[in-house]
């Protein structure tokens, strides 16, 4: 398609009736360029209706937003014990459904490809350590849980050209496709596409969040026929969560309490930049996106709310349903701003947690560290990577050999030559250090890791610009700062 220049594509809308509103404007844009299929226009009107409406009404009264009280909080350790009963597991599992939102791309460590396809440990990606979790439950309790995956038009593709290996294992795998939605430019408010979406013009559109996941299942029918096999009960976790696996003693109470909603927190700590905190809102539990929050705000939100958000979630299928068919999912907007070619533009996105008020019986529950590993950077990786995690049938194992509390994960921060994976790469030639007994680990400028290095207690390392720091083989790190320059030459 031939792109108009700018200028163009602005007169071709401010032209016409100008008493039409914004969203009058909008309708008439995506009904008359066909830019988006009836239920997809459906959805994304409701979205930029709430995005006019929250210009002029903020949607939280920042004064009503509390802590959530204790009552409200389960905590995972008192969990009663799932029988160890085969025919109780295998009904419990025979009800189950696993999905993982996969729609996004390894672009923060500068990879083109589905994060999924990235490898972390002892040569298997992000979706081989899934399909190894699933299928050791299937072939364990003689049981068939089905692994959905939510693709984006970034992932689907190549998606699903990587499932062609698993054909012949012990597991059924859906993947659908979520909504496409046009970017909106800020200042006309109107789309930024003048057509469908094309693989021409497939910069001008983005994947509107994992919140569009409800809608999306619905409209895929995928919903209707996981219903209709007698699957009860849906554990929804970001691909990258390599903490995120099946609980059977978590299965067995939502099963046995009848609960609708179930969803995971962990301490806020440091390294929970992007996500959101669980609080309560006119006597409802809310899930409120840090990115979100006003500037003013922010500080006392950071002090205030310490329960941050999982993304691990836990649905009853039909009682999903039932909102889907009445039309009563409300989910919250997260409007985020980007710059595309110099011009601005909005994207209106959703979270999955947003929907946590709609359910009638919730659940809450504080859940340790371990069961929250997102892997969103090299320094995420670097951490999963090294010796304080083993990988069993897919799933990471801790070390018990950690001399730290358990659910004390070490601080790491990994500097700019580091953020790229084939950089990173290059920097651990032998593997990641020995991290067992590490608390924080700074590292800036151009540093190289030998062999079988060990980091215990606070180490930081900041090669100087233009000095390169080799830290040689077998080295031991305790307490330390290491700054300069150090290179170790063969001779």
């Amino acid at each position: 398609m031939h792109r108009a220049p700018l200028h163009k594509v602005e007169d071709k809308y401010l032209r016409g009736n100008i008493s039409h509103s914004a969203e009058e404007a909008m309708r008439e844009a995506i009904v008359t360029d066909n830019i988006l299929p009836p239920p997809q226009r459906k959805n994304f009107m409701k979205l930029f209706g709430k995005f006019l409406e929250s210009r002029t009404r903020p949607s939280l009264d920042w004064t009503q937003v509390e802590q959530v009280p204790p009552e409200q909080l389960m905590d995972w350790e008192a969990l009663p014990k799932c029988p160890d009963d085969q025919a109780v597991r295998h009904e419990l599992l025979d009800k189950l459904v696993i999905l993982k939102l996969n729609g996004g791309l390894g672009t923060r460590m500068g990879c083109t490809l589905p994060k999924s396809a990235i490898e972390v440990r002892q040569d298997m990606t992000f979706l081989d350590m899934t399909v190894r979790q699933v299928e050791y439950l299937n072939s364990l309790y003689g049981v068939d849980v089905p692994l959905l995956l939510m693709n984006s038009f970034k992932t689907d593709a190549v998606t699903s050209r990587l499932l062609n290996k698993y054909r012949q294992h012990n597991l059924t795998i859906h993947t659908f496709m979520q909504s496409c939605f046009p970017r909106i430019v800020k200042d006309t408010l109107q789309p930024l596409p003048q057509g469908p979406f094309a693989e021409e013009n497939e910069a001008d559109w983005y994947p509107p969040g994992h919140g569009d996941l409800f809608q999306s299942l619905f409209q895929s029918g995928l919903l209707d026929n996981l219903i209709e096999q007698g699957k009860e009960y849906m554990f929804i976790s970001n691909v990258d969560n390599l903490g995120a696996t099946v609980d059977l003693n978590l299965l067995y109470y939502i099963a046995d309490n009848d609960i609708e909603f179930c969803t995971g927190v962990v301490d806020l700590t440091r390294a929970d930049q992007d996500g959101g905190v669980l609080t309560t809102y006119k006597g409802k539990r809310v899930v409120v996106e840090l990115s979100q929050v006003p500037k003013q705000h922010l500080e006392t939100v950071a002090k205030k709310f310490t329960l941050f958000h999982t993304n691990n979630i836990w649905i009853n299928l039909r009682a999903l349903h039932a909102l889907l068919v009445e039309e009563k999912l409300s989910i919250d907007l997260v409007t985020h701003e980007r710059v595309v070619d110099r011009l601005k533009i909005l994207q209106l996105e959703t979270t999955i947690g947003s929907v946590i008020k709609d359910f009638s019986n919730v659940l809450t529950m504080k859940v340790p560290r371990s069961r929250y590993l997102p892997v969103k950077s090299t320094s995420d990786l670097f951490l999963v990577q090294s010796s304080l995690y083993s990988v069993s049938r897919g799933m990471l194992i801790p070390n018990p050999g950690r001399p730290y509390a358990k659910d004390k994960i070490p601080i790491i921060k990994l500097g700019e030559q580091f953020v790229h994976i084939q950089d990173y790469l290059e920097r651990i030639p032998n593997g990641v250090p020995d991290l067992l007994a590490l608390e924080h680990l700074t590292v800036a400028g151009d540093v190289v890791f030998g062999a079988n290095v060990t980091l215990k207690g606070t180490v930081i390392i900041v090669a100087n610009e233009g000095s390169v720091i080799m830290i040689p083989d077998e080295t031991v790190l305790e307490d330390k700062v290491v700054t300069g320059n150090l290179r170790i030459l063969d001779h």
